[in-house]
C-alpha cells in the first residue's frame, strides 16, 4: 500500500506547468478551497513536487498551514491523503516556522468521535515526532489511546509510540512501563503483543532503560517460546543492542546459542539475519570463540539455505578487521591451528559445492583470507582460491541465469582482488579468463571483459601476443544487433584499447571500424570513441568522432563531437614528437594548438544553460595554455643557442654574486623567471580545477594532479637548473612515485617525473654550475618527453555519475535584484542564509558533503556624504561559518556593520567539506548590494552644526533615552 501510495503522489504532478513558488501555491489553494472532492484530493497529493521544487521555509510553512487545515475539517480520506504528504515529505518538516499554529490544526481532531479520524491523527502525529518530540498532550493522547478497544486507533498509538519513542528520551523512559505491562497482560492478544515488542528496540537512550527492556526482552524470550514470538523478540533484541552498542558480543553469543540449539529452521534464519545485520556494523567486536562457533554450525548442518546464510556472514566478516583478529591469536597453542584450520577448511570445503552461491562465498572467504593476512605464508590458500575461481568463472559462463550472473561478479571481483594484492597470480588468472571468453555466453563475455580491462589497468599483464585472441573474438561476434552484442562489442574494444595503450596497429583499426559499419549503431561507436580518448588512443577516437558527426538529431551534440574530433586531432598531433628534434616539437605544438582553438570553439557552441560544460571548457583551456607554456620554454631555451651567454659570463656572476648573470642576456630579459612563474600559475589553476570538481571520479581528479605535477615539474627543473640552484629541493618531488600506481597513463606519466627528477639532479652533482647548453637540452628533452604521453581524457569529461547542487536564498532580499536594501548606519544588519543541497540520482557516489561553509564579505562600493579618511576594519566584512545540513537544509545568520555611508556590495559564496574534511569549491556565489543610510539624529545634528546651533537639551535627553 505504501509502495502504490507513493507511486501515485510522484506521479500526480505529471505535466504540471513551470510556476514561481506563490503561482504554484496559489494554484493548489484553489484547489483545496474546491466543492469536489477529486479536485481537493488531487491539490493535496500534487504537495511533495511543491515541496521538491521550491524546497525553502517560507512556502513549506505556508503549504503546511494550509494542509492542516485540510485536515482540520475535511473528511476522512482527505485527512489519509494528508498524512501520505506527510509522511513523504518528512524531511521538509523541520522547516515549519508555525510549528504551534500547525500542531494546534492538526491535534484538533484528536478529540473526534470517530475513532478512524483519531487513528490517522495519531499517525500523524507520529510522523511527525521529529519536530515535536516532547509536546505533552501528544504523549497523554498515545497513552490514552493504547487503552482504546478499537484495533485501528490501538494500531495507530503503537505506531505513535514508536516513533515518539525513538525521539524523545522522557517519552520512552515513561511509555515503557505501559508497553511492559500490556505485553505481560494476560487481556493484551497475541498478535498485538508482537506488534508491542518493537517498540522496545527505541528504549536505548540512556543505559538503565535499555537494560531494563533488555531484562524484559529476555523473560520474553523464556515465556513465550512459539516461533513468530522468539523471531520478534530477538529482532527487537538485536536492533535494541545494535543502537545501545553495549550489549553486542551478548548478543552475537545468544543468537548463536540460539543458532546451534534451536531446532527450528525460520528462527535459525531470523539469527543467521541478524548476525549478519552485526557483522555488517560492528565487525569488530566479534571474538575468535564468536567465528569458531559459526565454522562450526556450518560444517555441521546439513541444508543448504542455513550453510549458504552462516558462510554469507563468514565471507562478510572476512573482508574486515574480524579476521586478523581470528588468525593473530598467540603462537604455540594447540587450539589455535584447529580453530585457523577450521574457517579455511569449511572455505575450502565449499569453493567446490554444487550450489553456486555457497561456492562463491567459499572463495570470497579465501580471496579476503589472502589479501587482508599478507604476512603469513599463505602459498597454498592462494592457489586454492585460484582453483576455486576457475571453476567458478567455468561453470557460471556457460550459464546466463539471473544467478548465475549474479555469482560471476561476485567471482570477477574475488579475481580483480586477488590479482591486487598478489601480482604473481595475474597471469594464470588472466589466461583461464582469455580461454573462457570464447565459449561463454555474451552476459558472462561482458563482465569478462569488464575484469579484464579492470586487471590489466593495475598490471600491464596483457601481452600482445593475447591481441590476437581478442580480435579473433572480435571478428566472431557477428552481424546481431541485439542490445548484448553492443555491449559487448564496446567491452572488448576497451580490453583492446587498454592491452594495446601505446599504439593500434592498422590491423587492429581495420576490424574494429569494420566490426562497426556492420552490427552498431551510432550510440556504440560514440561509447567506443569515448573508450580510446580515455586510453589515449586519440587517431581511432578522432576517425569515430569524424563518422559520427552527420548522425546526430541536434546541433549542441554536433557541435559537442565537433569539438571532440579536434581535440583527439590536437592530441594526434603530439605523438610524433622526438627528443632532440625541437623545431619539429614547435611545429607539432603549434599544429596542436590550432586544433585545440577550434575544439574550444566548439565546445563553447555545444554548451547550453542547463549544461555548461564547465569542467570540460576549464580543462581545455587549461590544456591550451599549457602547451603554450611548453612552446615558450622550447623557444627560449632555442633563443639561447643563437644568442649564448658571453665566455666571460661566469666571472660576470661569480664578480657580482648574482649567479643569474651565467645565463646571460636571456635572465636579464627575465624569460626563465617569467617561464618559472607561467608554471606555477598554471599550477594553481590546476589546483582550483581540481577544488571545483566536488563530483568527478577519483580517476579524473588524479589525471587534473597529474597535470598540475607536470607544471609544478617544470618550474622546479627550471629553478633548479638555471634560476636557483643552491636552494632547489628534490625532496617534495621524490616521493611522488611511491603511490599505488591506478592506470597505464598515470604509470607512464610518474616514469617521466622520475626520469626528469633524476636528469635534473644528476646534472647538479656531476656539472654545478650546470653549463647553459646541458640545462636548456634537459628542459627541451623534460617537456617533449611530457607530451609523448598521449593525453587521457576521464569519465568526467564525457560522464557525470554524481551530480551535487546548492541553491542558497539570501532574506532580507529586494525585490529587484539590482536595489539596494536600505540600512541605516547605527544598525547592524541581520542577514539569514539559508540553503538546500541539491543531488542527482546518485546522492554520496563518490563523496558526501559533511558541512557547508559559508563566506560572507562586504566591499564599500561608491560613497555618499563626507569625504573623510575611514579605517580599513570599518569598510569591510569578513565573516565565515560553517554549517551541517540536516535532510539536506541548512540555514544560519551573519550580523554586518556598515558604519560608511555609501552602497556596499555583499558577496555570499558556499563550498563544501566532504566527510574526509577536504573543502571543494562549488559554489554557489550570491551578490546583494546594501545602501547605508545616516540615522536621522545624526543627520540633524550635522545639519544644525553646518548652521552653527547647538542641538537642543530636550533632544539631546530624547536620544539618550532612545539608546536603551
Amino acid at each position: 500500500m505504501a509502495a502504490s501510495a507513493k507511486s501515485f503522489l510522484a506521479d500526480a504532478g505529471y505535466g504540471e506547468q513551470e510556476l514561481d513558488a506563490n503561482s504554484a501555491l496559489m494554484e493548489l489553494d484553489k484547489g483545496l478551497r474546491s466543492g469536489k472532492l477529486g479536485e481537493q484530493c488531487e491539490a493535496v497529493v500534487r504537495f511533495p513536487r511543491l515541496f521538491q521544487k521550491y524546497p525553502f521555509p517560507i512556502l513549506i510553512n505556508s503549504a503546511f498551514l494550509k494542509l492542516a487545515d485540510v485536515f482540520r475539517v475535511g473528511n476522512n480520506f482527505l485527512r489519509l491523503c494528508v498524512l501520505k504528504v506527510t509522511q513523504q515529505s518528512e524531511k521538509h518538516l523541520e522547516k515549519i516556522l508555525n510549528v504551534d499554529e500547525f500542531v494546534k490544526r492538526v491535534f484538533s481532531v484528536i478529540h473526534s468521535n470517530d475513532p478512524v479520524a483519531r487513528a490517522i491523527t495519531l499517525r500523524m502525529l507520529g510522523s511527525m515526532a521529529s519536530i515535536i518530540p516532547e509536546r505533552k498532550n501528544a504523549h497523554h493522547s498515545i497513552r490514552q489511546s493504547l487503552d482504546s478497544h478499537d484495533n485501528v486507533e490501538v494500531e495507530a498509538a503503537i505506531f505513535a509510540a514508536a516513533n515518539f519513542s525513538a525521539q524523545s528520551k522522557d517519552f520512552a523512559a515513561g511509555i515503557c512501563n505501559k508497553i511492559s505491562e500490556m505485553i505481560q497482560g494476560l487481556a493484551t492478544p497475541v498478535d498485538l503483543k508482537l506488534k508491542l515488542i518493537p517498540i522496545l528496540q527505541h528504549m536505548h537512550h540512556d543505559a538503565s532503560l535499555a537494560s531494563s527492556s533488555r531484562q524484559l526482552l529476555q523473560q520474553l524470550v523464556t515465556s513465550y517460546p512459539s516461533t513468530k514470538m522468539v523471531i520478534v523478540t530477538l529482532h527487537t533484541f538485536t536492533l535494541l543492542a545494535a543502537s545501545s552498542l553495549v550489549d553486542i558480543p551478548k548478543q552475537i553469543q545468544l543468537l548463536l546459542q540460539y543458532l546451534k540449539n534451536d531446532p527450528r529452521k525460520a528462527v535459525k534464519r531470523l539469527a543467521i539475519q541478524d548476525l549478519k545485520l552485526l557483522a555488517n556494523k560492528t565487525p569488530h567486536t566479534w571474538s575468535r570463540e564468536n567465528i569458531q562457533a559459526l565454522c562450526e554450525s556450518a560444517l555441521h548442518t546439513p541444508y543448504d539455505s542455513l550453510k549458504l546464510g552462516m558462510l554469507s556472514v563468514l565471507s562478510t566478516l572476512s573482508g574486515t578487521i574480524a579476521i586478523k583478529q581470528y588468525f593473530s591469536s598467540a603462537p604455540g597453542t594447540a587450539a589455535t591451528t584447529a580453530r585457523s584450520f577450521d574457517l579455511v577448511k569449511l572455505a575450502q570445503e565449499c569453493c567446490y559445492h554444487n550450489n553456486r552461491g555457497i561456492a562463491a562465498h567459499g572463495v570470497r572467504i579465501l580471496t579476503n583470507i589472502s589479501a587482508s593476512c599478507q604476512e603469513k605464508d599463505l602459498l597454498p590458500l592462494e592457489q586454492d582460491a585460484v582453483f576455486g575461481l576457475e571453476a567458478l568463472l567455468v561453470l557460471c559462463s556457460q550459464d546466463d541465469s539471473p544467478g548465475a550472473q549474479a555469482t560471476l561478479k561476485i567471482t570477477l571481483t574475488c579475481m580483480v582482488k586477488l590479482v591486487k594484492c598478489r601480482p604473481h597470480l595475474s597471469q594464470s588468472v588472466v589466461e583461464s579468463l582469455l580461454t573462457q571468453l570464447h565459449s561463454a555466453q555474451d552476459a558472462a563475455r561482458i563482465l569478462m571483459c569488464h575484469c579484464l580491462a579492470a586487471i590489466a589497468m593495475q598490471l600491464p599483464v596483457l601481452a600482445d601476443g593475447m591481441l590476437g585472441d581478442l580480435m579473433d573474438l572480435y571478428k566472431l561476434i557477428g552481424r546481431s544487433a541485439t542490445d548484448k552484442k553492443q555491449e559487448l562489442l564496446v567491452s572488448l574494444a576497451t580490453v583492446i584499447f587498454v592491452s594495446s595503450q601505446k599504439a593500434l596497429s592498422s590491423e587492429i583499426k581495420t576490424v574494429i571500424k569494420q566490426q562497426l559499419e556492420n552490427a552498431s549503431n551510432g550510440w556504440t561507436a560514440y561509447r567506443i570513441a569515448r573508450q580510446a580518448s580515455r586510453m589515449g588512443n586519440h587517431d581511432m577516437a578522432r576517425e569515430l568522432y569524424q563518422s559520427l558527426l552527420t548522425q546526430v538529431a541536434s546541433e549542441h551534440f554536433y557541435f559537442w563531437l565537433n569539438s571532440l574530433k579536434e581535440f583527439s586531432h590536437a592530441e594526434q598531433c603530439l605523438t610524433g614528437l622526438q627528443e632532440d628534434n625541437y623545431s619539429s616539437a614547435l611545429s607539432c605544438i603549434a599544429e596542436a594548438l590550432k586544433s585545440y582553438h577550434k575544439g574550444i570553439a566548439s565546445l563553447t557552441a555545444a554548451s547550453t544553460p542547463l549544461n555548461p560544460l564547465s569542467f570540460q571548457c576549464g580543462f581545455v583551456k587549461l590544456r591550451i595554455d599549457l602547451l603554450q607554456a611548453f612552446s615558450q620554454l622550447i623557444c627560449t631555451c632555442n633563443s639561447l643557442k643563437t644568442s649564448p651567454p658571453p665566455a666571460i659570463a661566469t666571472t660576470i656572476a661569480m664578480t657580482s654574486g648574482n649567479d643569474l648573470q651565467r645565463c646571460g642576456r636571456i635572465s636579464n630579459q627575465a624569460c626563465m623567471k617569467h617561464s618559472m612563474e607561467e608554471f606555477r600559475n598554471l599550477a594553481t589553476r590546476y589546483g582550483d580545477l581540481y577544488q571545483s570538481s566536488f563530483d568527478a571520479d577519483s580517476a579524473t581528479l588524479r589525471n587534473v594532479e597529474l597535470q598540475q605535477q607536470s607544471c609544478l615539474l617544470i618550474s622546479h627543473a627550471i629553478e633548479a637548473l638555471i634560476l636557483d640552484p643552491e636552494s632547489a629541493s628534490f625532496q617534495e618531488y621524490s616521493s611522488n612515485g611511491t603511490a599505488h600506481v591506478e592506470s597505464e597513463y598515470e604509470r607512464r606519466m610518474m616514469s617521466v617525473f622520475n626520469h626528469v627528477l633524476e636528469e635534473v639532479e644528476s646534472l647538479n652533482r656531476k656539472y654545478a654550475p650546470v653549463s647553459y647548453l646541458a640545462s636548456n637540452t634537459c628542459l627541451s628533452n623534460a617537456v617533449i618527453a611530457l607530451l609523448k604521453v598521449p593525453l587521457s581524457f576521464q569519465r568526467y569529461f564525457f560522464q557525470k555519475l554524481q551530480s551535487t547542487s546548492i541553491k542558497l536564498a539570501l532574506s532580507p532580499s529586494p525585490r529587484n535584484p539590482a536595489e539596494p536594501i536600505a540600512v541605516q548606519n547605527n544598525q547592524q544588519l541581520a542577514l539569514k542564509v539559508e540553503g538546500v543541497v541539491q543531488h542527482g540520482s546518485k546522492p554520496g557516489l563518490f563523496r558526501k558533503i559533511q558541512s557547508v561553509c559559508l563566506n560572507v564579505s562586504s566591499v564599500l562600493q561608491s560613497k555618499s556624504g563626507q569625504d573623510y579618511k575611514i579605517p580599513i576594519d570599518n569598510m569591510t566584512n569578513e565573516m565565515e561559518q560553517r554549517v551541517e545540513p540536516h535532510n539536506d537544509y541548512f540555514s544560519t545568520q551573519f550580523l554586518l556593520n556598515f558604519v560608511i555611508l555609501g552602497t556596499h556590495n555583499i558577496t555570499v559564496e558556499s563550498s563544501v567539506i566532504d566527510s574526509n574534511g577536504i573543502v571543494w569549491k562549488t559554489g554557489p556565489k550570491t551578490t546583494i548590494f546594501v545602501k547605508s543610510l545616516e540615522d536621522p539624529y545624526s543627520q540633524q545634528v550635522r545639519l544644525q552644526q553646518q548652521q552653527g546651533q547647538p542641538p537642543s537639551q530636550q533632544q539631546q535627553q530624547r536620544t539618550a533615552y532612545s539608546r536603551f
